[in-house]
């Protein structure tokens, strides 16, 4: 799958719900559950999370590969865990604000 900042996903196992906020040149593949995400006009429900990627997804939250050459931000949450060729996303951590003193 080509992705692109502003592109919308949806997991075909579970509810969750992304937007693509930076994402890496070339073709990538970025699963929930387990399954491949997809467009939202073409994602049906079929089938269950895998067992090894139910995390789960929480809404508001943005995730990213180690390189965070791909970050996504949850809209919608649900059972499945995300993962990018098949290495786990993590939630992305805030920065520290500068000391004011």
């Amino acid at each position: 799958m080509d992705l692109k900042p502003g592109s919308r996903l949806k997991s075909s196992v579970c509810d969750t719900e992304l937007i693509v906020v930076k994402a890496p040149s070339g073709d990538v593949d970025i699963t929930c559950g387990g399954a491949p995400m997809a467009d939202p006009a073409d994602a049906e429900r079929n089938g269950e999370v895998a067992a090894g990627a139910a995390d789960g997804t929480a809404l508001g939250k943005r995730y990213v590969n180690e390189d965070e050459s791909l970050e996504v931000l949850c809209t919608k949450p649900g059972d499945g865990s995300l993962a990018l060729g098949g290495t786990a996303l993590g939630l992305k951590e805030a920065k520290p604000l500068p000391a004011s003193d």
